[in-house]
């Protein structure tokens, strides 16, 4: 079954990076932690949907692009046999046929309401907050016209999921009409607008680091150039257990008037497969158009990174269990630690 990682890892096709170079440690700067938003493309879309649906009482918004809704991947049959490489194999095969493409209709892996059982049966027992909490939030659902990775039905199935958790319909935007391929959308940088390729950056006449921006938080003042100085690379290896996979850096936008003046906003950004900074250097960071947006608009922007690893040859955030099981809660090794770096920008709050 080798030959099935090696095919999803390939059409997971997507990545994110993080700065290179000596790395510092992650500051404290009094962030508004109930002011978190989270966004990503195709793995990295499917861990900003897990860890808004897992820390749904402070995070206000999602914006989600080219992938599924909470938990697709997980399998019945790795609840039947939950024995890691078994229960993987499972997860994997769901993953690939179902949750990319929708092509396992028959055992209803894209059912709305199956989704919001798992998800309602977490949150019973306490592994996630309670799915009443995304009702107050906004999410942004994203398929390009042009993209063959992740099929539209994937996407529509997230909004669908969003709907029958109660999301206001007002809450939801979801784009299906707009040219792109499988990647995440600029106005003037990356490659053409059709392609499916890293760095997965594609020049569509498109902003939707704006555009996700500004539907979740409202108005924003005009983008500017970024300030160089405030990239900053910071270690991850405080932060995540060796099983999360983490890559050593991760960069951290930090506009200079939220070092000085406490309650930024915080915006996570997650990579998609071959998108991270081992694959693609800080491309992705500098050129999403996401720091410009919070230069103006007191935004912090962290860009967290994951290595690739024997399980996980293409750097993708796990969606579909690598790092273990327990891959969609609180305590699921990614999302515990990044939550633990947004928990540490937040430090120091005003009380």
């Amino acid at each position: 079954m080798r030959w099935l990682y090696i095919a999803l890892s390939t059409a997971l096709a997507t990545s994110a990076g993080a700065g290179a170079g000596d790395s510092a440690e992650l500051p404290s700067v009094g962030a508004d932690i109930s002011a978190t938003s989270v966004s990503g493309l195709s793995s990295g879309g499917y861990m900003a949907g897990q860890f808004q649906v897992a820390h749904s009482k402070w995070v206000v918004g999602a914006g989600i692009v080219a992938a599924g809704p909470y938990g697709c991947a997980e399998s019945e049959a790795a609840k039947i046999f939950p024995w890691f490489a078994t229960a993987l194999i499972a997860n994997e095969t769901q993953a690939l046929t179902g949750c990319m493409a929708n092509r396992l209709s028959y055992l209803n892996v894209l059912d709305p309401d199956r989704l919001l059982g798992q998800a309602n049966d977490l949150a019973s027992q306490g592994k996630i907050d309670p799915i009443q909490g995304l009702q107050r939030e906004k999410v942004y659902l994203f398929t390009g016209k042009d993209d063959e990775t992740v099929s539209k039905d994937v996407v529509q199935t997230a909004r669908d999921f969003y709907v029958k958790a109660g999301v206001p319909a007002a809450n939801i935007q979801f784009i299906s009409g707009q040219p792109g391929g499988h990647g995440f959308l600029t106005q003037t940088e990356g490659i053409s607008c059709s392609a499916t390729e890293p760095p997965y950056i594609n020049k569509c006449g498109y902003d939707q680091a704006g555009e996700i921006l500004k539907f979740i938080y409202g108005a924003l003042e005009p983008k500017r150039e970024p300030g160089a100085e405030n990239f900053l690379s910071f270690g991850q290896t405080a932060f995540a257990s060796s099983d999360a996979t983490l890559a050593d850096n991760g960069t951290v936008y930090i506009p200079s008037d939220c070092r000085s003046h406490r309650g930024c906003k915080i915006h996570v950004v997650f990579h998609g497969c071959r998108q991270s900074a081992s694959d693609v250097g800080d491309t992705f960071i500098r050129e999403s158009g996401f720091a410009g947006w919070a230069d103006s608009n007191r935004i912090i922007v962290l860009f967290p990174q994951i290595k690739s690893s024997d399980l996980n040859s293409r750097s993708c955030w796990d969606w579909w269990g690598y790092t273990g099981l327990d891959f969609l809660s609180k305590e699921a090794p990614q999302i515990k630690a990044v939550s633990s770096m947004v928990e540490k920008l937040a430090a120091n709050a005003k009380p």
